[in-house]
């Protein structure tokens, strides 16, 4: 009878415990500015590295430097770091107010108003997005009212939703803000039935949505990744993505992967400056089940002597 080593239940122990230093040095932390930067399009099997990797924009000297770091604008720069502030300042209000029983509930976004704030100030105003309950700094950066966000929390008779939503989970269409679902990750589910609906009309709206890591672990955002893989895909591209006017860009279709039917896209074209900025010229893709038989050439023209060698017929 084989004999086998018994099991091992192991506990895994942390590098140092509350008041000792911890050593990361095992950690392989790649300089600012030195991981690669891929276009937006590429095959997802070309940079399964970068998720074994860390993204450094910020240098030692707190500069933005390489591939990743953002060409923005001054007065962007402040009016993100404002907002940022704005959401800092609120979430400390609120918390006091909850803390004190003015509300039965509320939740602190600390660490995660740079994500909210930048994401509001990127998207285009026809945009969709699907929040969790941290992403309050989205609201704020758009400039939706302070005191409507407070009604919204205490739920008082100037709350917009007339209580019926929970405290903190805001609603905010015009400003492209989706009602926060307080189930865990059925706003990715909501966010490509959105962009599904947007693809069928055929315009260029986008709809982000954000998750927690522990959210993955639900069905409901395994679901959402199925439909949207299985929905169309990236299947429209224009190179190169930015130019110099006059200019021309090269637009190509890959029609690989996608079920039979319609497929409606759009380009915008947006320059700084002009009065037409943000012009779409729509493009339309038909996969078909047909296969159509060619022939080439189309006919055929042959002399022959007779008692002449025979020639074959190619099509």
């Amino acid at each position: 009878m084989p004999v086998h080593d018994g099991l091992r239940f192991v506990v895994p122990e942390p590098s140092a415990r509350p008041g000792q230093d911890p050593n990361f040095a095992y950690l392989d932390i790649p300089a600012a500015g030195s991981v690669r930067r891929p276009d937006h399009d590429v095959d997802p099997a070309e940079i399964r590295d970068l998720a074994y990797t860390l993204i450094r924009v910020l240098d030692d000297d707190a500069h933005a430097t390489g591939p990743w770091a953002p060409d923005i604008a001054p007065d962007q720069l402040r009016a993100g770091l404002r907002a940022m502030m704005l959401t800092r300042a609120y979430d400390d209000r609120m918390q006091r107010a909850q803390r004190q029983g003015k509300t039965s509930f509320y939740m602190r976004c600390t660490g995660e108003e740079a994500f909210a704030v930048g994401h509001a100030l990127e998207l285009g105003p026809g945009d969709m997005f699907f929040p969790t309950y941290r992403q309050q700094g989205w609201l704020i950066a758009r400039q939706w009212p302070l005191v409507d966000m407070m009604c919204q929390v205490f739920s008082n008779e100037r709350d917009r939703l007339h209580g019926r939503q929970m405290p903190i989970m805001y609603s905010a269409r015009d400003v492209g803000f989706f009602s926060i679902s307080g189930n865990l990750g059925t706003q990715y589910v909501q966010a490509v039935g959105w962009a599904m609906a947007s693809a069928i009309k055929g315009d260029t709206r986008i709809a982000s949505g954000v998750v927690g890591e522990g959210t993955t672990a639900e069905a409901d955002f395994h679901h959402a990744l199925t439909f949207a893989t299985t929905s169309g895909g990236n299947w429209l591209s224009v190179n190169p993505a930015s130019a110099t006017t006059p200019g021309q860009v090269t637009v190509s279709v890959n029609p690989s992967g996608l079920a039979v039917g319609t497929y409606n896209g759009g380009i915008t074209v947006t320059s700084p400056g002009t009065i037409n900025s943000g012009t779409t010229v729509p493009v339309t893709l038909t996969v078909s089940s047909n296969t159509n038989l060619v022939a080439s050439p189309a006919g055929f023209t042959y002399s022959y002597v007779p008692g002449g060698a025979a020639f074959p017929l190619r099509v």
